[in-house]
C-alpha cells in the first residue's frame, strides 16, 4: 500500500492505506466518525434486511455493529485501528449492548474463525488498490454463508474532486463481484462525514453470495 497522500479539497481529509496510518487518525476524530450509523445502514435494519451474525468490517468505533446489537443480532466489529477498537468496547458498555469488538485485517477475515450471514462495509472497500481489492473480496468471499449479504457503502466517481479515497465506478464493483456473487443492486446514495461538505455521493451496493 502507498503512503498516506493529500490532495487539494476539504480541510483534513487524508488518505490513510496502512494500519498505522488509520490509528494515528483517532488521534482526532476522523472524517468518517459522524458518532451514529449511516442512514442508509439504519433504513436496512428498520426494512429487516440485517439478520443472522452480522460483521462490521473496518468497524472503525463501531456504530454499524452497535446497530445490529441493539436488533438483537450477533454483532462483531473488525478494525486495524486499536484506538477505534478501544472506543467501539466502551460505547458497547456505555450503551448496555453485546457486542464483540476485534483489532483484525479485513484482508484475512477467516483468522476470525467465524462465518457470518450479513456483512457491513461502510467506507472499506474504497481504500484498497487493486491487488488488494480482490484480496479482500475473496476474503469476504470465506467468511459469508452461502445465500449471505454483503452491503457496502463506498465513494462513487459521482464525487468531484480527488480528495480523499479512491472513487469508485460501477463497473468497478461488478468486476470485482463477478465471480462467486450475484449483484442485486447499486444504486446512488449519501455518505456522511464530519468535514464540510457534511456529505459526498456514493453507492449503497447489495451483494449475495452464490
Amino acid at each position: 500500500m502507498t503512503e498516506t497522500e493529500r490532495s487539494d479539497g476539504p480541510p483534513g481529509p487524508l488518505r490513510p492505506r496502512r494500519a498505522d496510518e488509520f490509528e494515528a487518525m483517532y488521534a482526532s476524530t476522523p472524517p468518517w466518525e459522524i458518532g451514529r450509523p449511516q442512514r442508509v445502514f439504519v433504513d436496512l435494519g428498520a426494512a429487516g434486511k440485517l439478520h443472522g451474525r452480522v460483521l462490521d468490517a473496518g468497524c472503525g468505533t463501531g456504530e454499524h455493529a452497535l446497530l445490529a446489537a441493539t436488533l438483537g443480532l450477533d454483532a462483531t466489529g473488525i478494525d486495524a485501528a486499536p484506538t477505534a477498537i478501544a472506543i467501539a468496547e466502551r460505547k458497547a458498555r456505555e450503551r448496555g449492548l453485546a457486542a464483540r469488538f476485534l483489532v483484525g485485517d479485513a484482508l484475512d477475515l477467516p483468522a476470525l474463525g467465524m462465518v457470518f450471514d450479513t456483512v457491513l462495509d461502510c467506507g472499506l472497500f474504497h481504500i484498497f488498490d487493486d491487488p488488494d481489492r480482490a484480496q479482500y473480496v475473496e476474503s469476504l468471499r470465506s467468511v459469508i454463508a452461502a445465500g449471505g449479504r454483503y452491503h457496502m457503502l463506498c465513494f462513487s466517481d459521482r464525487q468531484p474532486g480527488d480528495w480523499g479515497p479512491r472513487r469508485v465506478h460501477r463497473d468497478e464493483i461488478t468486476a470485482s463481484f463477478a465471480t462467486g456473487w450475484r449483484v442485486d443492486s447499486i444504486e446512488p446514495a449519501t455518505l456522511e462525514v464530519t468535514i464540510d461538505t457534511g456529505m459526498v455521493s456514493a453507492w449503497m451496493v447489495d451483494i449475495t453470495r452464490s
